[in-house]
């Protein structure tokens, strides 16, 4: 047995810095907490050692090494939260459908869903506790070693973001093959995205009970749908997670946990996502920040959006699109963020500079009002 095995998800270390998640459930803080989507990621030399050589999703499947990339970047940087290291493919593993890494690639499913009848290739019922126990392992090891420092986000992708990887076999410009799916089989689509939304219910749970503080839900495809293909494929599944997960959450005697839904392009959707049930809604770069704020009519925390690109510019350019930025969003109810996650090539001291920027600023605003 190794020593992982021997830690259990109790008796966690106390929470010496809750900004995240007070920011999360809308109360007052003395700055504004940051984070970034993949910041433990290829952008630090650290990770690419650690890496390097291993198989991407092995390496998912150790606690040891998940904890490790996890708690790279909070050596690094002041970041105000932490999220565990892993992927959202390993869902579709769990069903039982094979995925790879390939280098250059990117994500790659060699047996893809083609028609409604593959579907009887998937688990009809996925024991979650066995098949993603290593996820849960990594949460509640990273909880002890974190030393309570910051609170640890766990997260999953969303239901048609995962059936898209399942049907298209990896990324997609258009995701033809699996919209193909809900124009002329909507049953079974429903069918598959009901199935997904099982699992990622019971997922999202365990990670609450292996030491999540927060939950993020990656609608990552919402750019590629219409309003109207968004709530009746997509909105109606994350509606559900949230309460099914807080349900749960409840039935189980667990502490509340703020849930942030993402759902990338999905603009058209935003007084819907609001109002799905989700503490907090993280948006990309391509939203206004006060038009967001209007829209949303303060029913929700707003989480994100700097263009990562904007990490290319001079700290002295990122520190005035941090300022613009928590001006446009305002200091309550509200997490910095990027619009998406931190790309290969960019450089850890801007990242450095933009965690600052928010600190920096965010107090001095504070301050004034």
């Amino acid at each position: 047995m190794d020593k992982d095995s021997l830690i259990l998800p109790k008796d966690f270390p106390e929470l010496k810095n809750d900004t995240f998640l007070r920011a999360a459930r809308g109360e007052e803080v003395e700055h504004i907490p940051v984070w970034c989507m993949r910041q433990a990621g290829r952008y630090l030399p650290e990770f690419r050692e650690t890496r390097a050589g291993k198989d991407f999703f092995e390496t998912c499947r150790s606690p040891e090494a998940c904890c490790e990339l996890t708690l790279q970047p909070l050596r690094r940087f002041p970041f105000d939260a932490s999220i565990i290291f892993s992927d959202i493919l390993v869902v579709p593993q769990a069903m039982g459908m094979d995925v790879e890494m390939t280098p250059g690639k990117g994500p790659t499913f060699p047996e893809p869903l083609k028609e409604p009848e593959d579907l009887q290739r998937l688990k009809p019922k996925v024991d979650v506790a066995s098949e993603l126990d290593y996820v849960f392992k990594a949460i509640t090891l990273t909880r002890h070693r974190i030393e309570g420092k910051v609170p640890l986000i766990g997260f999953t992708g969303a239901p048609w973001t995962l059936m898209s990887y399942m049907i298209e076999g990896g990324g997609s410009p258009t995701h033809s093959k699996a919209k193909r799916w809900l124009y002329r089989y909507p049953e079974a689509s429903h069918k598959l995205l009901s199935q997904l939304t099982d699992v990622i219910v019971d997922y999202l749970l365990g990670q609450v009970k292996a030491g999540a503080q927060a939950l993020q839900v990656f609608e990552s495809h919402a750019g590629c749908l219409g309003p109207v293909e968004f709530k009746e494929f997509s909105l109606p599944y994350l509606r559900d997670i949230a309460r099914r997960v807080k349900d749960k959450i409840k039935q189980s005697g667990l502490d509340s946990v703020p849930m942030i839904v993402f759902a990338k392009d999905g603009h058209y959707g935003l007084e819907d996502l609001s109002d799905s049930g989700y503490e907090v809604v993280s948006l990309d770069w391509t939203i206004d920040p006060c038009s967001a704020r209007l829209r949303t009519g303060g029913k929700v925390s707003l989480q994100g959006n700097m263009d990562p690109c904007a990490l290319y510019a001079t700290k002295e350019r990122i520190s005035e699109i941090v300022k613009k930025m928590l001006e446009g969003f305002g200091m309550k109810g509200y997490i910095a963020n990027l619009g998406h996650g931190l790309y290969p090539d960019m450089d850890p001291e801007n990242v450095g500079a933009f965690v600052e920027a928010v600190h920096t600023h965010s107090r001095q605003l504070l301050k004034r009002n």
